[in-house]
Order: C-alpha cells, then sequence, then structure tokens
C-alpha cells in the first residue's frame, strides 16, 4: 500500500502515523501537510517537519491546559507524542551522541504522559524490577475500583517504543474491559534510550518478572492474563511463552518464527552467504552500498547496531540467528493468536511458519488482507479491523471471569 510516498520507508511510517488517528493519535491534516514538505527519501526534511509539526501541536495542547480545556489538552498532547516519536524515527546514524534522539524521545514520553493524566481511565507510570535494574512501564487500568479483569501484557517491537501502546492495544482493551501491563523491555523505548539495555533473544528473562509483578496486582486476573506481541515482539513473546506458563493467551502480531531468514531474504544470497562465512572484508562494502541507496536498508543495519550493541553492520543479521523459534516452538502450550499480514514486506512467510512450529498450542491463523485495508506489517492503517480480531478471539478464548 503505498501512502503518499514512493519511497517505501517513507510510506510505510506515514501510514504508522495516520494510522493512529483513530485512537487520538493523528489528525489527518496534520499528516497530510507535513508529508507534502518531506522530499523524497529526505531524512533531513522528514526530522525537520515532523519536529516542528510536533512542537506546534503540543504548544496548542499547553495552551488548552493553561485555560482548563483538559479534553482539548489531551488530544493535541497525545497527537504531538506520536509525531515526535516519528521525528526521532530516523535519527539512527549515531543516536547515542545525536542530541536529538535523546530530545525527540523525552518529548514524546513527556507529551504522552501528560496527555494520559488528562484522561478518566487509570494509568500508573512504573518501574519493574528487572535483574539488578527495572523496566518502564505503563499500567492501564480500566477504572479504579480495584476490580480483578483480564490483563494484557504488551510488548513492543524493534523500533517502537512505550507509548505506542496506547494505540497499538490500550485504547482498544480499556474500551472492552481488559487492564494493560505495557513494558520497554532491552532494546526498546526508554529502557534503550535512557538505561542503554539492549535487545537479547532470551525474553523468557524479561517477561518472567514482569509477570511475577503482574500477580502482584490485584486489578489483575491471575487466571485471564494474555501476552500480546507487536512486530519483533511477535518473536519475543512467543519465545518467552516456550518457558513462560501462567498465561491465558498469547497474540503474535505479526507471528516470527525466524528473525534471521526474514532479515536475510532481504539481502542478496551471495551477501548472505558473506555474512556467515565471516568475510565481513567483501560483505562490509556491499552492505555500505546497499545502505547507500536504500532506506530501508540503512534504517535497519543501523537501528540494529544501535538496539543490539554491535559494531558493525555485518554484525546485525549474525545476530539474528539467536532470534528463532527453532527447537522450542513445541514447548509453547498457551493457546495462540497468529496474525499475519497478506502484504507484509518485512515479514513474509513468518507467521505460517510459526503456526505451523506451534504443535502443542491451540493455534487459529489469521490473515488479514490487502483487500481489506489490513495487509500492511502490523495491520497498519487498520487499527480497528485487527482489534476486532484480536477482542473477538479473546472472548472465546479467555476463561469466563
Amino acid at each position: 500500500m503505498k501512502f503518499l510516498f514512493d519511497n517505501e520507508s517513507f510510506s510505510f511510517e506515514t501510514l504508522r502515523a495516520v494510522g493512529f488517528a483513530c485512537y487520538g493519535g493523528a489528525d489527518i491534516g496534520e499528516v497530510l501537510m507535513t508529508a507534502a514538505n518531506i522530499p523524497e527519501g529526505d531524512e533531513s526534511a522528514w526530522h525537520r517537519e515532523w519536529k516542528a509539526t510536533a512542537e506546534r501541536v503540543e504548544q496548542l495542547g499547553r495552551d488548552s491546559l493553561a485555560a482548563s480545556n483538559p479534553v482539548s489538552a489531551r488530544e493535541a498532547l497525545l497527537r504531538a507524542s506520536n509525531y515526535y516519536r516519528c521525528a526521532e524515527f530516523f535519527r539512527r546514524g549515531d543516536p547515542w551522541n545525536d542530541p536529538e534522539v535523546a530530545l525527540l524521545s523525552s518529548a514524546s514520553r513527556q507529551t504522552f504522559t501528560d496527555a494520559m493524566a488528562l484522561f478518566d481511565f487509570g494509568f500508573e507510570q512504573l518501574a519493574i524490577p528487572y535483574e539488578s535494574t527495572t523496566l518502564p512501564a505503563y499500567l492501564y487500568l480500566v477504572d479504579d475500583s480495584g476490580q480483578p479483569r483480564p490483563t494484557i501484557v504488551y510488548i513492543s517491537g524493534f523500533d517502537s517504543t512505550l507509548e505506542e501502546s496506547f494505540f497499538a492495544i490500550a485504547a482498544a482493551a480499556l474500551a472492552r474491559g481488559y487492564n494493560v501491563l505495557a513494558i520497554d523491555g532491552p532494546g526498546q523505548g526508554a529502557a534503550l534510550r535512557v538505561q542503554k539495555l539492549v535487545f537479547r533473544p532470551d525474553w523468557e528473562a524479561v517477561i518472567t518478572p514482569v509477570i511475577d509483578y503482574a500477580l502482584t496486582r490485584p486489578e489483575v486476573d491471575a487466571d485471564r492474563i494474555a501476552l500480546f506481541g507487536y512486530s519483533l515482539g511477535g518473536y519475543l513473546v512467543a519465545r518467552a511463552a516456550a518457558f513462560e506458563h501462567r498465561l491465558a493467551a498469547l497474540i503474535l502480531d505479526d507471528a516470527i518464527y525466524d528473525f534471521h531468514a526474514a532479515m536475510v531474504h532481504a539481502l542478496p544470497p551471495f551477501v548472505g552467504e558473506w555474512v556467515e562465512k565471516k568475510r565481513d572484508d567483501v560483505a562490509g562494502p556491499v552492505l555500505a552500498l546497499m545502505m547507500s541507496v536504500s532506506t530501508n536498508v540503512r534504517w535497519a543495519i543501523h537501528n540494529g547496531m544501535w538496539a543490539m550493541g554491535l559494531k558493525t553492520p555485518a554484525d546485525v543479521p549474525r545476530a539474528f540467528k539467536d532470534y528463532t523459534l527453532d527447537g522450542i516452538a513445541d514447548r509453547i502450550r498457551t493457546p495462540a493468536l497468529v496474525l499475519d499480514a497478506e502484504n507484509d514486506q518485512f515479514l513474509k512467510g513468518e507467521p505460517q511458519r510459526a503456526a505451523q512450529a506451534l504443535v502443542n498450542a491451540d493455534t487459529t491463523l489469521v490473515t488479514l488482507t490487502s483487500a481489506e485495508g489490513a495487509g500492511e506489517h502490523c495491520h497498519m492503517g487498520a487499527m480497528y479491523r485487527v482489534h476486532q480480531v484480536i477482542f473477538d478471539w479473546l472472548a472465546h478464548t479467555l476463561p469466563k471471569g
């Protein structure tokens, strides 16, 4: 689905931004106006225009807040948070030393939490114990009754931030009577940007302490916890579910069996062979050439080096070899919803492989199509449709309270 840009990455990220409009994360006119000022593939212009829109919309929110108009304020601040995330997205050349990464990500978090404080549902910022540190988390509560409710634990992907959790699942969940516990794990959001925690493949080490925490909360129904993985989270939570069995449901959007295979398929076969044989003397120059001409390749490699704590471009596809369900998928016994996008440009075929491997789980595979506007990765632009599938399945799958 081409949306406003011929550049595949710009098109997808713009669709992602505007797709959150259904839950207040964007205004279509603002997105159209911003995109119109960005030339094809111009990452500097992308940063400049999204930042300008974010700052303008944030000021609208601050003005409404000062005038004691909380609904207008929260609407503008929520949009600003999404726009700040967009502005930061392609800043991957040297993110540890780029002041804009720190500035924009901090602004996205601050506008988001300021907006959440103005809603009627419960919202808490948490620090969940994890090894020798903590993980940033948000807890969304239907109300302040303390009543145990079915709860979705949300894990995002390769490039998501914790603030995206509201649009990806929490808004839809709250409307249906579900609480949501969302975290930034290693390699994600503030855990990466502030704490400098990088990705790890053994996600059970992340999920188990999160479930431990969830079970201390009276608002969480211990018998009705669903684990939801978004994008790369579709591998991470499946991996965790092979070892963590206190779950009532597993949602993989979209499912990943072998992330390394998906990454290598994006490279010419001979480059993949050189990478595997550690022929970086020849693989490195070819990867550099590909990065110079492809926004997708450049961003994926740079983000991988940053989020996984790697030193060279060739290290990225090699590191992904550990991100596979091979040899452990048969340990998953939790009922699973495997979502597939017909036109997924990143993970084509991976949901089918994952579904076939879940031999000991009651597995439902659903392919959402381009004809219904839901065929893009994670069904961007079709949030109502994917949430209909998820929550109709949960209503059938979770034990009755």
